[in-house]
């Protein structure tokens, strides 16, 4: 529902793609209720943006930068979090193209207010938004079965930490280079290998990855 007041809700879009931020502005301006304030697809010019413009809704995309190249730039999490910290009055709502749990409970807990997919349809975006405006909670279908299934066992769900170690795993690091990586100690390594070896039942390294995989909290490919 728009504001009853007639005041059109405004939108900062965030997207590292400049086809994708012309296509979001396109799709929400031709939708009553809604004023696209500004764009950038820069994390750190998002969080400078969110402050100095106050919209009532940042769209945001998690994948601002290049993964192998991490600490470059400000990427869709930290963002969020920011955003959200700094900028309360503002509601950041995640669309993306990647809909794992790990990315949704991840989102969640930066701080979002909403999760939906590219892939869905223009009505899906439009709700998520009036939803998020208003306090609520805008989820895409598969972002709230990912939340309920998280909230139904929280204790299986991995930590953002553990899905660094996981995903270093995949590429075949041993536990020598994951702690290199991640600043850690081998016995840290260890100790979370243990954990996640415990919440998803399994016991090796690749039967560990393609568990993650199975369960949508990794990405191979």
């Amino acid at each position: 529902m728009n504001d009853p007041t007639g005041t059109p809700l405004r939108v900062l879009i965030v997207d590292d793609h400049v086809v994708v931020r012309a296509g979001l502005r396109a799709l929400l301006t031709g939708e009553p209720g809604f004023d696209v304030v500004g764009e950038t697809g820069d994390g750190e010019e998002a969080v400078r943006l969110a402050a100095r413009l106050g919209p009532d809704v940042v769209l945001m995309d998690l994948r601002l930068t290049d993964d192998t190249t991490p600490g470059t730039r400000v990427n869709g999490l930290d963002a969020t979090r920011r955003i959200t910290a700094g900028t309360p009055g503002s509601r950041v709502v995640v669309l993306t193209s990647s809909g794992t749990q790990g990315d949704v409970v991840r989102a969640m807990e930066a701080g979002a207010r909403g999760y939906i997919l590219k892939a869905g349809p223009p009505e899906e975006l439009f709700r998520a938004v009036r939803a998020a405006a208003a306090g609520g909670m805008g989820l895409a279908p598969e972002a709230a079965g990912h939340l309920a299934g998280h909230l139904a066992d929280p204790g299986t769900a991995l930590s953002g930490r553990e899905i660094e170690v996981v995903r270093l795993l995949a590429l075949g690091h041993s536990n020598r280079a994951i702690a290199a990586s991640l600043h850690l100690t081998e016995a840290t390594i260890k100790t979370h290998l243990v954990r996640v070896y415990r919440k998803l039942g399994t016991e090796n390294r690749a039967s560990t990855v393609s568990e993650a995989v199975r369960r949508g909290l990794l990405e191979l490919g």
